[in-house]
């Protein structure tokens, strides 16, 4: 059992507002004391997500005052609430986006508690991993392996679920052919998972060095966002911010065709052409947070496909930089913070 501090750096959001601003402000704080049914996590590494970055720019509006964000955290057990069962001490486990549920409501009952009205979500909701310690409902924690580094492991947890959602939601046939519109974290893991089941997958985003590094990765091709594949899409899965490229990608559907939005956040999206966008029965579907089932499957898939993981690895006290590289498209693959 090891000795755990009583205070902890952290980063808190302070007031919504441009990059330039200076959103993230780094504070000294007591390290959280772990609930009857709570883990106590000392943070081995914590990913930085865009829905982060939404925070800190106030496209989200935060649920609470000087919340601490992240919420792709790998860690391992520091302290244990007393009614806690199943962990032990020095046991490797992460946070994940989803960090409870009521777990009654019909939503919950029908194993769709991502859309529980009393969901509650790390690090807009509760203090997450941009700290050296962050709590857990044990119900709620991940058991991780304890061989990866944790900063290929801390992708999984948002960026790697996700996108194996949207990947599900965009109902992409056997051997089909998906259209995957912007290339960050997300997406670079969800285009192995779809290559591994057989999928052809055609990337189309503005970054060369995405474009480069889906090609590596085994895509079929890789254009820019606002460019057609070389062939009609089964499925597509938007992961930039950008409603302008949801007709964009309509367009590119095939007769049955489905587009999945991933994203927390999206611009505004242009009038829609009935005829050109919608008919012969395409759809556009949303993706909103997750389940836990979808975590457990998407941990289950990730050791059987291996995906390779291209980490920007930044120091812990350097998280408002790894967020402006964020903002301006510098990160290619996933950034991760590293105490």
């Amino acid at each position: 059992m090891e000795t755990v501090p009583e205070t902890m750096d952290a980063w808190v959001v302070q007031v919504p507002g441009p990059m330039a601003g200076g959103p993230l402000r780094r504070v000294r704080r007591p390290v959280p004391q772990p609930g009857p049914h709570e883990l106590l996590v000392r943070v081995q590494a914590c990913g930085v997500c865009r829905t982060d970055l939404h925070l800190a720019e106030g496209d989200l509006a935060p649920h609470r005052p000087q919340c601490t964000p992240g919420h792709e955290v790998v860690g391992v057990v520091a302290d244990l609430g007393h009614q806690v069962a199943g962990f032990a001490h020095g046991e490797r486990v992460g946070a994940a986006w989803l960090a409870s549920t009521c777990g009654v409501c019909g939503y919950c009952e029908r194993g769709a508690e991502n859309l529980c009205r009393r969901s509650r979500y790390t690090g807009w909701d509760l203090d997450g991993g941009y700290a050296q310690y962050a709590t857990v409902d044990a119900g709620y924690a991940y058991r991780l392996p304890g061989g990866p580094p944790p900063e290929e492991l801390a992708p999984l947890l948002c960026a790697g679920i996700i996108g194996y959602r949207a990947l599900k939601r965009a109902e992409l046939p056997p051997g089909g052919r998906l259209g995957i519109y912007g290339f960050g974290a997300s997406a670079h893991l969800t285009a192995q998972l779809a290559i591994s089941g057989g999928a052809t997958v055609h990337v189309l985003t503005r970054s060369a060095e995405a474009r480069a590094l889906a090609l590596s990765l085994g895509a079929a091709s890789a254009g820019g966002a606002y460019d057609a594949p070389p062939e009609p899409l089964d499925s597509a899965i938007l992961f930039a911010p950008v409603g302008d490229l949801v007709p964009v990608a309509l367009e590119a559907l095939d007769r049955g065709g489905t587009v999945a939005i991933a994203g927390i956040h999206l611009s505004d999206i242009p009038v829609l052409d009935y005829q050109r966008h919608l008919f012969q029965e395409r759809t556009v579907r949303s993706v909103t947070a997750n389940t836990r089932e979808d975590g457990t499957e998407l941990m289950a898939l990730a050791a059987s496909v291996r995906p390779r993981i291209a980490v920007t690895r930044y120091p812990m006290d350097q998280a408002d930089r790894a967020l402006a590289d964020l903002a301006a498209d510098r990160v290619t693959g996933v950034a991760v913070l590293v105490p």
